[in-house]
Parts: structure tokens; sequence; C-alpha cells
């Protein structure tokens, strides 16, 4: 039996549930864009589309209002409701089927070769999908990828000394310009948002389900890597010094099944101005966006690739 609370653990507190309704509604907006455990007023297709739609986190759950309207307001269920018209046991079914929330199927089975019989994923140690994605060799104008790797592969080669000497070359050239080419000639990169037969968007071959954040000139880059390590909303799945030394590669899951790579950027990077106060580099929109890969020994990986 599906449960209120099972959907609001999968949903944000119910946010997606929001997400989900205003874009049929409005399919080629941003329908929510967030600001801490608030978010800016939306449009409300219950109230003339007038962007009056108020929704707050209340005790861990999504609640709504409206600016205009004193007796609208309710729970992410109650506005589910407004939309689908059904209540109760068949309205936490529908939701769960819209959502692809996937509450209630049968647990993962796999054949396990060594002991020669069928067993049941144990619920708590849950498969983990690890995204895939094309690393291309140095230069930068070799469009032609080499291999395919994982996050924990581009761990290891970020961490280790691959990249040691020309990082450290790379910090010590004090002309922008003379930084910009030995960088583009020397460092290799890889397409974070997946793979591809070129480096071209038109060329991509799987979504990889990562979008990366680039984060330029930051005055303090340990206070600003703690926030992000704990921000609220976006899980860090691979988190790194970029080779000036001087900026962040935040890289974070996003699921293109619900919305586009680029609607995905244009939502976080207003979420980052309004949250962290930071610009982020507008080249992140770019799903074949070449992100070179440095020497930094702090590298962060999400702890669950390791653990396999």
């Amino acid at each position: 039996m599906i449960k209120e609370s099972d959907i609001l653990s999968k949903t944000h507190y119910g946010l997606n549930i929001y997400a989900h309704i205003l874009r049929q509604y409005y399919p080629d907006e941003i329908v929510i864009k967030l600001s801490g455990k608030q978010c800016l007023p939306a449009k409300n297709p219950f109230n003339a589309n007038k962007q009056t739609l108020l929704l707050n986190n209340v005790d861990w759950v999504f609640v709504y209002s409206d600016a205009e309207l004193p007796r609208f307001k309710g729970n992410p269920f109650d506005f589910s409701k407004l939309y689908y018209k059904l209540s109760g046991k068949e309205l936490l079914e529908k939701i769960n089927e819209e959502l692809n929330l996937k509450i209630g199927e049968e647990p993962e089975r796999y054949f396990n070769k060594d002991l020669d019989v069928a067993k049941e994923f144990n619920p708590v140690k849950t498969k983990i999908h690890i995204p895939k994605f094309s690393f291309f060799k140095a230069p930068v104008s070799n469009i032609l990828p080499t291999k395919e790797i994982t996050l924990p592969q581009a761990f290891k080669l970020i961490k280790s000394e691959r990249y040691r000497n020309h990082t450290n070359q790379l910090r010590s050239i004090t002309s922008k310009d003379e930084a910009r080419k030995f960088k583009a000639s020397q460092f290799d990169y890889a397409t974070f948002s997946g793979t591809f037969s070129k480096r071209n968007d038109k060329a991509l071959l799987n979504h990889s389900g990562l979008l990366t954040v680039d984060f330029d000139h930051i005055p303090n880059l340990q206070e600003l890597k703690n926030q992000l390590l704990q921000d609220e909303y976006f899980e860090t799945e691979l988190l790194f010094v970029s080779p000036s030394g001087d900026g962040l590669k935040w890289i974070i899951p996003i699921d293109i099944t619900v919305n586009t790579h680029q609607n995905f950027f244009k939502a976080i990077a207003a979420y980052i101005k309004e949250v962290y106060q930071q610009e982020v580099d507008k080249s992140g929109k770019d799903i074949s966006r070449a992100c070179f890969l440095p020497h930094d020994p702090n590298v962060f990986i999400n702890p669950k690739y390791l653990s396999k």
C-alpha cells in the first residue's frame, strides 16, 4: 500500500509533485525557483496564471498558498487533487505512476554466478547506477573521445599524480592569455553530461544524468566547498578545484526524464545566485561542455561510489 510519507520521501518533500503538475500548464518555462527552504512566487494555474503561488517548507513538507486567495492553501496532495480530480488511494497511485516513483514494486533481482543462485537485493543495499561519460585526450581541439569512463575513474585520475605537473605549471603562469592557451593544449578533459561520438551536442549518444556547475574566481574556496557539500537540495557526485586553482567544478545529478538539461541548468543557476550569491559559468548549459581534469588531492566523490 502506498503511503503519503513514501511519496514525500521520494519527491523532495512534495516539491517535485508541484513541479510536475505546473509543467503540464507551462511546459516551456522554469516553473519553480528555489531560495533556501522557500520558493520564489510561481504562476498559479488555479488563479488565472498569476504569479501568486507560494511554496514553503513547513516541517519538511512543502505547503502551498496564494498571495491573493486566503482560502487557497494545503499540502502537495491537496494540490494534486485540484489537477487529477482524484483522492485517497487512487490519487496516491496516480502520483506514483505519473512521477515514476516505483513505490511498491518488487525489488530488483540479480544472478550471483559464484553462488549459482538468484537472490533478492537487500533493500538497504540498493544497486548503484554509475554514470558513464566520454574522456578526451589533450588538446581541447581534439573532439574525438578516447574512451568512456565513470565517476570513480575520474576521481582516481584527479586525485593521482597524473596531472600534478601540468596543474602546477598552469598556476605559475601569470598571463591570462598564456594560461588559457596552456590549459587548452595540455589538459585532458571529460564531458560529464554524457557519452558522445564526437564533442558536439548533436553527437550525444547517452546522457549521463549529470550536470557540471562551474564556479570561477572564488575568494574562499573551502567555504563554498563546504556549503555545496551540505546543500539541502542537490547531492554532490564529484567536487574538485579547477585547474586554475581559484574555482570549483561541482558535478550534480539531474533527471532528464522530467525536464531538459538546459532548463535544469537555468533553474540551478538561478538557485545558486539566490542562495550562494554566486554567478556560474553559462557554458554549463551545453551538454557537450568540456571539463578539464586537474590534479586535486582533496577531490570529493560521493561515498556511495566507493562502497562498491
